[in-house]
């Protein structure tokens, strides 16, 4: 009774932050126009008509206990990857928190030895203030119930076996009942090896160790929504398989040989520049922007073909950021997703982005992803029979008025004018201007890094005019344009994903697993989300890595 009191207590606490929890969001909101749809590959998944229909409110039953989230979590044990990261670490604690009782959660860890994965645990996990309210809920037995509950697991999703020794997964396949992937390379312009090894191998690596698990009810895998490729329309719900809606020309051995011949043909700085390049080449070609949602597309179609009659399903989550309830707002853990480009104005004063104002850009916080991995695992680890793999849009979009882009520096812009993110940062913030070419772009840059150079020499008492940008100048345009080049898909981006899947979970929850599992996106207040919740997450980010 306690915990439950002090989960719900969580809940309401953070409610008194909120001046609208369920108001939508009509500032700048406005209808897109419609666009011409570019040639692609093979587009089944993601027609172009945009739906701007009204979304229903969900009406919640009044049983108590629909789905039984808890009363699946309990007693459970799950065997997760990525756990360090930024969602699995929100998604442990919210297991843990929801569910004392559950089982043992084993946790893959790339370690030298076991002593170094323990100390992982304790350092990343164990002694993050992300666990404060279990800390709470503990007390001085705290430490003692992590560890009774985390199991950690020396090994590497981009290695044969898992990199595990037999004898280890032998023992924990006895015991474990759900497997949830949330490991990933997410970098843009990653090196195609890389991404090839773990996010499109991985998934069958983790699928031939779950048919080794004798009580294993589920196979559950993170992917991205914006992995069909598609940058207009609304992309569906839909299972991503090879010679159905991605070319039949597409062969991953093929593209494990051809990254390996490269690694092979160079070495050093080389070979990871050719290695980027390979991967940015590829996913061009067949209809992909980067080679991240490309990888992530060959992993999801690896499931479809190889699962067997293992009960699978997939989490499309958007651009996941800090969270908008729990355990407490905005936390955050790395510099990720928007925060470069706000970054961009409110520490380096550089008010120009590449992209369109009204580009659609789809936002979720990490509990609400979290919230919605555990309602699916719940709804289908219990037996059902699921004929094809299931898939979840974890999104913001579908609902009547979408988040744009030009919101989310409009909301930075009047955050950071009254709280600047540095002491040495003015206050006298200009607007974010939007460039719709490159060239526009570098040469707004450029001069706005020439005036400040200039503006510093005039106060060293140099008073010559200064016209040509220094080393540091030059290094930073490119640091721009780089950026601008990365982000370019989805500064543009005029897509919407369809979440009838998800919508239809939610309304399978009761109100009491709605009240603990909420991830509606249409409840949220995106203003008061920014202003209030997620740049002040951001500035705690920002302090601790200048701290550590």
């Amino acid at each position: 009774m306690a915990i439950t009191n002090l989960i719900a207590t969580s809940t309401c606490t953070t409610d008194r932050f909120f001046s609208s929890s369920c108001k939508p969001n009509h500032f700048l909101a406005r209808r897109l126009p419609q666009t011409t749809h570019r040639d692609r590959v093979l587009t089944p998944c993601c027609y172009c008509e945009l739906s701007l229909k009204v979304v229903k409110p969900v009406v919640m039953p009044e049983t108590s206990d629909v789905i039984g989230i808890v009363s699946f979590l309990t007693g459970k044990s799950y065997f997760v990857t990525g756990a360090t990261g930024f969602l699995g670490k929100v998604l442990i604690e919210k297991l843990l928190r929801a569910s004392p009782e559950i089982g043992k959660i084993f946790i893959l860890m790339k370690s030298k030895d076991q002593e170094s994965a323990n100390k992982r645990l304790y350092d990343e996990i164990i002694s993050s203030d992300l666990f404060k309210l279990l800390k709470q809920m503990h007390g001085r037995s705290y430490e003692t119930f992590m560890k009774r509950k985390l199991i950690p697991i020396t090994g590497d999703i981009g290695e044969e076996n898992l990199g595990m020794s037999s004898e280890t997964a032998d023992k924990i396949s006895e015991e474990i009942d759900v497997i949830i992937n949330c490991a990933g390379r997410t970098t843009f312009d990653d090196r195609y090896d890389a991404a090839l090894s773990v996010n499109a191998l991985g998934p069958d690596r983790l699928l031939r160790f779950g048919k080794e698990c004798r009580k294993l009810k589920l196979f559950l895998h993170v992917s991205t929504a914006f992995v069909t490729g598609k940058l207009e329309g609304t992309v569906l719900e839909t299972p991503l398989c090879i010679g159905e809606n991605i070319t039949s020309e597409l062969n991953i051995e093929t593209e494990v040989k051809l990254a390996s011949e490269v690694e092979r043909k160079f070495h050093g700085s080389e070979r990871s520049k050719k290695l980027k390049e390979l991967g940015y080449e590829r996913a061009q070609r067949y209809g992909w922007e980067k080679a991240y949602t490309f990888t992530k597309a060959m992993g999801e179609s690896v499931i479809h073909r190889k699962r067997g009659d293992l009960h699978a399903v997939i989490i499309r989550p958007s651009c996941i950021e800090s969270s908008y309830k729990e355990p407490f707002p905005g936390w955050l853990q790395g510099i990720r997703m928007t925060a470069p480009l706000i970054l961009g104005n409110g520490k380096d004063q550089i008010p120009d982005l590449f992209g369109d104002y009204q580009s659609s850009c789809d936002v979720i916080p990490v509990d609400m992803v979290a919230n919605a991995i555990i309602a699916a695992m719940a709804k289908h680890g219990c037996g059902n029979v699921l004929p094809e793999v299931k898939v979840y849009n974890v999104t913001s979009t579908s609902h009547v008025h979408p988040l744009r882009m030009g919101e989310i520096m409009d909301f930075s812009y009047q955050h950071l004018c009254n709280s600047p993110l540095t002491e040495t940062t003015t206050k006298d913030l200009e607007r974010m201007k939007f460039h719709s070419s490159l060239e526009d772009f570098t040469s707004s840059v450029s001069n706005a890094i020439t005036k400040q150079e200039r503006e510093m020499k005039n106060r060293e008492g140099e008073v010559e005019s200064h016209t040509t940008l220094s080393m540091k100048g030059k290094r930073k345009l490119k640091y721009f344009v780089s950026l601008a080049k990365t982000y370019q898909p989805y500064m543009f981006f005029q897509a919407r994903f369809d979440d009838t899947n998800a919508r239809s979970l939610l309304q399978e929850l009761s109100m009491k697993e709605r009240k603990m599992f909420e991830f509606d996106g249409s409840c949220i207040d995106w203003e008061h989300y920014f202003i209030n919740i997620h740049l002040p997450g951001l500035k705690r980010e920002l302090f601790r890595q200048k701290s550590s």
